[in-house]
């Protein structure tokens, strides 16, 4: 009887993956320097592709400097111990790097969402329908319109929403927490509250629309 591989069940180069792919997953499956080389080199990888997200993302949260590179930092770290960790689960469907992209955002929005309950800008409690024209930019010498149609919409959001959708219209629009950060404090998913604010917006359009108040820009942003 021919004796046992031993390393059957170990990540070999395959032909199915793209030649980056199969050099990722040769260095990071191998050992000694090569293996410390791609993990250096997949970090550096990471960590761009964090910096420029946590950019793009940090806006609302008033993330600079070295509070955005620890974040930065963080989730590049957490996304290359995941990686390594599922590396045999690559099955070469896409790139390596796309792959490896998708668990950087994850712990990217992880770490904004932990980042903004920590540094609230508002708690999610404190509902103040007064900032709500301002919220769409609105002129002060259009107040006293704006603050009927505040009204109406608040009516509107009471009557027609459930709960769950009163609570993700609110924080979002009227209280401006970010998506990332109200995934983490629903414990759902961002198509979860997209589809929320979606069913939302759609109620309170028609509700709206039959009181006679709704007007585009109330129909592109609410």
């Amino acid at each position: 009887m021919a004796p046992a591989d031993p390393t059957a069940g170990e990540i070999s180069p395959l032909s199915r993956f793209d030649p980056g792919s199969d050099q990722w997953v040769q260095m990071l499956s191998g050992t000694g320097p090569e293996r410390e080389a791609g993990l250096a080199r997949l970090h550096d990888l990471l960590l761009r592709i964090a910096r420029g997200e946590l950019q793009r993302r940090s806006g609302r949260l008033r993330i600079t400097g070295p509070e955005l590179d620890d974040l930065a930092y963080q989730a590049a770290a957490d996304a290359l111990v995941a990686i390594v960790a599922k590396l045999g689960q690559f099955r070469g469907e896409s790139r390596f790097t796309t792959w490896a992209y998708k668990f950087v955002i994850f712990e990217v929005s992880a770490k904004i969402g932990r980042h903004f309950w920590r540094h609230p800008a508002v708690p999610m409690d404190a509902e103040d329908w007064e900032r709500l024209p301002g919220r769409f930019g609105a002129d002060p010498a259009q107040e006293t319109e704006w603050r009927e149609l505040a009204g109406a919409v608040r009516r509107a959001v009471d009557e027609n929403l459930t709960p769950r959708q009163r609570e993700v219209f609110v924080a979002i629009v009227l209280d401006g927490v970010p998506m990332d950060a109200l995934v983490t404090e629903l414990g759902s998913t961002r198509n979860a509250i997209y589809k929320t604010m979606f069913d939302a917006r759609r109620k309170l359009r028609a509700a709206l629309a039959a009181n006679g108040y709704l007007n585009d820009q109330i129909s592109r942003h609410s």
